[in-house]
């Protein structure tokens, strides 16, 4: 070696480094990391997966939808929180919808091109169908009765309920002496006044807020137990069970703050409706 020129040597040398470095790096701690966390983790380390009738259900970490082939909700199970990662739940997409509280504007089709519902517009129509499924108002505040946002967009002459595209009837008829119109399409309403009109929802709203946003990640498995009371009546009626049953159900799967301060109590939906099934 010695005898080899500078340059070989040092080649040598990153090889030897290059080898050594792999071996401890790309196998011997994959190896020991692997081996540690499945006796010390071992149901975390597979997934946290749920088993039921011999197989695998789901995961106690990742959440996931109840619902038929035609996306509609099964009346017979909790529902859970709606998902923005992929088409809903999806890990390999995990994220946020990152659109915030003042976006409160519908993107409409234009061009060949997709719509886009704003994120107050999505709140509306999500507590609306809650409502509508759950047998209670879905009333928002600034969310129009058909359930968009309830935005003007307003000119010194003149205002437009911006969300709510011709033939559709304007949620309010006048704005300060003004008549309010509908949205016509391609007309460009980004010169105006943005105006988000509260009406007369109550406060709170009978539907929670997690049964209408979604969490950052998009995989959140549970609800809040407000959202799981407001579902107990329309379960148990679907299953003929009593009411009382469902509920100290919710109570079992019902988790407490970490550490008794952080965070809020959580039901795991999945884990819920498997012990309904169970009986």
């Amino acid at each position: 070696m010695k005898h080899l020129p500078n340059p070989l040597r040092r080649h040598l040398a990153a090889l030897r480094a290059l080898a050594v470095l792999t071996v401890l790096l790309g196998l011997i701690y994959p190896l020991a990391a692997t081996g540690l966390a499945q006796v010390l983790f071992h149901d975390n380390a597979n997934g946290s997966a749920v088993r039921a009738g011999g197989r695998d259900v789901g995961s106690s970490l990742i959440g996931q939808s109840f619902t038929d082939a035609d996306g509609r909700p099964v009346r017979k199970y909790f529902q859970s929180r709606p998902s923005a990662a992929g088409d809903g739940y999806d890990p390999t997409s995990t994220s946020a919808s990152n659109l915030g509280p003042e976006d409160v504007i519908d993107v409409p089709p234009a061009g060949g091109e997709k719509g886009r519902q704003s994120l107050l517009t999505q709140v509306c129509a999500r507590s609306r169908a809650a409502g509508e499924l759950e047998g209670v108002s879905g009333a928002r505040p600034y969310c129009t009765p058909d359930g968009v946002g309830a935005v003007l967009k307003v000119f010194p002459n003149r205002a437009v309920s911006v969300n709510q595209p011709c033939p559709a009837t304007p949620f309010v008829a006048a704005y300060q002496g003004v008549r309010v119109e509908c949205a016509k399409q391609g007309e460009d309403y980004a010169a105006g006044r943005t105006v988000p009109v509260r009406g007369n929802a109550p406060t709170p709203p009978a539907v929670p807020a997690d049964a209408v946003t979604a969490s950052g990640s998009g995989l959140d498995p549970h609800i809040s137990p407000a959202y799981a009371d407001l579902q107990a009546p329309r379960v148990a009626k679907e299953r003929g069970l009593p009411l009382d049953r469902v509920r100290a159900l919710i109570e079992q799967h019902t988790t407490g703050r970490i550490l008794g301060f952080m965070g809020e109590p959580s039901v795991n939906v999945l884990e819920l409706n498997l012990a309904l099934d169970e009986g």
